[in-house]
């Protein structure tokens, strides 16, 4: 498939809404994945540190 302007390369032949839409929901479910876990590894070590604190212990 060749484009003969960046215009076109954008609009993929009037399916650029679809398409470009899709490639971004992608992109959303890709960063969700990976920052939801990270998230909610350093709320869980930051509950940790404070029930530790809580209890007397260094």
């Amino acid at each position: 498939m060749s484009f003969d302007s960046f215009g076109e390369f954008l609009s993929m032949g009037r399916h650029g809404v679809y398409v470009w839409s899709a490639y971004g929901l992608c992109l959303l479910v890709l960063v969700v994945n990976v920052a939801g876990p990270l998230l909610a590894r350093r709320r869980h070590l930051q509950q940790g540190a404070r029930r530790l604190r809580r209890e007397g212990r260094p």
